[in-house]
């Protein structure tokens, strides 16, 4: 009540924020905190020129989101709070530190869907494209944003077929970047996945995407969710073109055939991974001359192998 009676005071506002992140540690207050969410984002948007009180507001929510996480509340921010968001992303788009954590923030927001649908309708993609693009080199930005753009290509009733493609190069080179980093690779990998499963990657680019992603597999065997989301990728691609299956093939780095065995082998207690595997397999024996080849490579072989793990499955 006392920061919504003075809404134009930048000390209160602050003074208030700071009081409320006082009760943080205390987990009775946690329901309280809850309901608090949509007055810090107004503060943030109303006093967007302070850096200090965004750090301070970015800071609380990202408390209370964690916590609300960890006891499997899903916070549904409305259509006003995505939009706050989007305000303090544009008017500290140059402020690295403080982008990271608002990257961070918007990352958990945008595990509920409805959340991730008001991101969407408010239009944050090509903001995230451009943060991405100017900070290419930060691996905590590049994982949060990635996993935003996860959230919001995955949705089914998704209209941003124009803005999605243009997602597509700049999770690419991510991906490209940032190779080596599992767990930036990983993020990258699924949000490529769900942007060819949305149809955004064009024919020319379906073959040099599919032997980034085979890139991402061998530098990452280890990484279950990487290789199993970077196969529905794979299968998403071959599903759009035969160029990908080809390019799966006839990898200059050596077979993905084998690769795809390898991965299997490594994993062969994982149904996720089995599954996306078959799931690549069978789009890639559509085609005719694919399927020749698998044959010579004696994938029946694999087949039943995953068969007899998995008899139920």
């Amino acid at each position: 009540d006392f920061m919504q009676a003075s809404w134009d005071v930048e000390e209160i506002q602050a003074k208030g924020i700071q009081h409320l992140a006082s009760f943080v540690k205390d987990k009775n207050a946690f329901p309280c905190l809850l309901k608090c969410t949509e007055v810090i984002t107004r503060a943030m948007k109303t006093h967007t020129d302070s850096l200090e009180l965004q750090v301070e507001g970015c800071t609380l929510l990202l408390e209370i989101l964690t916590q609300a996480l960890e006891q499997g509340v899903l916070m549904a921010l409305d259509e006003g709070v995505a939009s706050c968001l989007l305000h303090t992303v544009r008017k500290h788009c140059e402020n690295e530190e403080f982008l990271s954590s608002l990257c961070t923030l918007l990352m958990m927001v945008s595990a509920s869907e409805v959340a991730a649908e008001n991101l969407r309708k408010v239009g944050i993609i090509p903001d995230l494209l451009s943060i991405l693009r100017h900070f290419l080199r930060n691996d905590k930005i590049c994982f949060s944003c990635c996993a935003v753009l996860w959230s919001l290509a995955v949705s089914e009733n998704n209209g941003d077929q124009a803005v999605l493609a243009s997602a597509v190069p700049v999770t690419c080179a991510v991906l490209q970047k940032h190779l080596q980093n599992g767990a930036v690779a990983e993020s990258a990998c699924s949000a490529l996945w769900a942007l060819a499963l949305q149809g955004c990657v064009t024919d020319s680019d379906c073959e040099p995407t599919a032997a980034l992603l085979l890139d991402a597999l061998r530098m990452n065997p280890e990484r279950a969710v990487l290789v199993r989301n970077g196969c529905l990728a794979l299968a998403s691609l071959v599903r759009l073109s035969e160029t990908a299956a080809l390019a799966i093939l006839l990898d200059s780095k050596g077979s993905g055939i084998e690769l795809i065995k390898d991965e299997y082998h490594l994993h062969f207690d994982e149904p996720g991974v089995a599954g996306a595997l078959c799931l690549l397999m069978n789009e890639m024996v559509q085609y005719d001359e694919v399927l020749l080849d698998m044959r010579s490579q004696k994938m029946e072989k694999l087949l039943s192998e995953i068969k007899l793990q998995f008899p139920f499955s």
